[in-house]
């Protein structure tokens, strides 16, 4: 086997260049004669609306996929001294970071401890091949210092929130020490502090030369000194050269009104007293890798409320979307009673009931062949795919949601050839194909551009206009509607330990 190059033998990486690149997905052109070029220590914001082809660009530059061959296209690689056409050494320079990338532990089940999930960045491996130095250690721990995670190194990755996941693969990518860094809405599922935490520990790793493109939706988290801006607009590509130090863009829109809730931590005692309960929670709480995290809590919905989850990652607002919908249970001790639905009700019944769109459920259907049309029936399901194939009713049904939410006409993409935004926006549409009880949202906006945050707010008003009851978790107190007047704060979680 050839030996690895070590950072000092590897050839430097100081500029990619793309020529009137194209490339096309299954039956449409993601991208369309672009042409663009990185150079060593340039800092580029990339925005454009959901399915405008930024994360096709981003692996394009990377290497990861191959333009579409017109005759006229051209990507090169500026490494020792010459142009290459090849990617070859220059992938090992360029670190990616964004939701494929985190959600591949998920769909493969690589359930490292988080130093680990870090070791692997020295050598760009998705596992761990060979046991970390003793100066590579010193190294994890301070990256993980870096990003604000130095108690969590012994935790196993899949136990930790998205947005502590986040901060570890950040880590990851630059302990490697790359030339060019590929940051697809890598602020996704950060509380404000992390987001802070993120850009500071970017900041102080990005030497002068080092490069990186930053892909975001929400204006207002641009980095302070960038380069160059550019926007995609139905995959042609966009750029206006930036001064250092000078805001570019577009103006962030007007936020909207923030909930008329009171924060702070919100007990049962409190909440619903006087109304039918819908749901209710009594000590209830649960663990992973023998560590508590969530609860113990108390906790009621009544009939008729609408309830913002909030809270720092890490205090467990995943885990009780998770737990309210029926995928996790209370430890012993603790419980959790649906009104209506007495103790020994298959959960089936339950989740027929209640839609769910969640960063989970968007990792799961990722690693599937679905089509677009295939997932919302599912929402008819309450399933992961389809056991038997959809009625052409069903599709129907299925069309015609999507086109509610903005996503006419691609029923019959696969779900690989959807953006971020539009596979989020797809499981809004599986989440109501029908009628809901209860809808539970988890970062629902995340991923989402201005126009399409618009669509999937005005289709859950529609909903709650029919009855439906909203469970909200999110970062961002701009995405939280005005209905939605109660609010439960989770605390932060100390790292804590193993429950013995």
């Amino acid at each position: 086997m050839a030996r690895r190059l070590t950072r000092a033998a590897r050839p430097r990486l100081d500029a990619i260049r793309l020529e009137r690149v194209g490339l096309r997905l299954g039956r449409h052109w993601a991208l369309r004669d672009v042409s663009f070029e990185l150079r060593a220590g340039d800092r580029w914001l990339l925005s454009g609306p959901n399915g405008s082809g930024k994360t096709v660009l981003l692996k394009l530059l990377r290497g990861d996929l191959w333009p579409t061959p017109t005759g006229g296209e051209r990507r090169q690689y500026h490494y020792a001294g010459e142009w290459h056409d090849q990617p070859l050494f220059a992938r090992e320079r360029i670190a990616y970071l964004g939701p494929e990338r985190q959600d591949r532990y998920d769909r493969h089940g690589f359930d490292l401890r988080v130093a680990e999930v870090v070791a692997t960045g020295f050598a760009g491996d998705d596992l761990l091949l060979e046991p970390p130095s003793a100066g590579q250690w010193r190294q994890m721990r301070r990256a993980l210092h870096d990003v604000g995670l130095a108690g969590l190194s012994d935790r196993r990755f899949l136990t930790l929130s998205h947005g502590q996941r986040r901060r570890v693969l950040l880590a990851r990518a630059l302990i490697g020490r790359p030339d060019v860094l590929l940051l697809d809405e890598v602020l996704n599922g950060l509380d404000a502090g992390s987001r802070r935490l993120f850009m500071r520990s970017l900041r102080r790793a990005s030497e002068p030369g080092i490069a990186w493109v930053l892909t975001t939706h929400r204006p207002g988290e641009r980095p302070r000194a960038i380069t160059g801006a550019a926007r995609l607009e139905r995959g042609r590509l966009h750029a206006e050269v930036v001064a250092p130090g000078r805001k570019s863009g577009r103006a962030s829109a007007p936020a909207a009104r923030p909930a008329n809730s009171t924060r702070g931590a919100v007990s049962g005692a409190v909440a619903g007293r006087g109304s039918v309960p819908v749901l209710q929670l009594r000590n209830a709480c649960v663990h992973r890798d023998e560590r508590r995290v969530l609860g113990p809590l108390d906790w009621t919905i009544a009939a008729g409320e609408h309830w913002h989850i909030a809270g720092p990652n890490g205090a467990g607002k995943s885990t009780l979307i998770a737990l309210l919908y029926g995928d996790l249970s209370p430890a012993d001790g603790g419980r959790i009673e649906r009104h209506g639905f007495p103790p020994g009700t298959p959960i089936s019944e339950w989740k027929s009931a209640v839609g769910i769109v969640s960063p989970e459920l968007q990792s799961r259907y990722a690693a599937t062949a679905c089509t677009v049309d295939e997932i919302v029936v599912s929402g008819l399901h309450s399933s992961i795919g389809l056991d038997e194939t959809a009625s052409p009713d069903e599709r129907a049904l299925a069309n015609r949601r999507l086109a509610e939410v903005g996503l006419r006409g691609l029923g019959s993409r696969r779900a690989r050839e959807l953006s971020y935004g539009q596979m989020r926006r797809a499981l809004l549409a599986r989440a109501l194909i029908v009628n809901r009880r209860l809808l539970l949202l988890d970062e629902p906006f995340d991923g989402l551009d201005g126009s399409a945050r618009d669509i999937v707010a005005a289709r859950v008003a529609a909903a709650v206009e029919r009855g439906t009851q909203v469970v909200l978790a999110t970062h961002h107190p701009e995405d939280v509607p005005t209905y939605v007047t109660r609010c439960l704060t989770l605390p932060a979680r100390p790292a804590g330990r193993k429950r013995r």
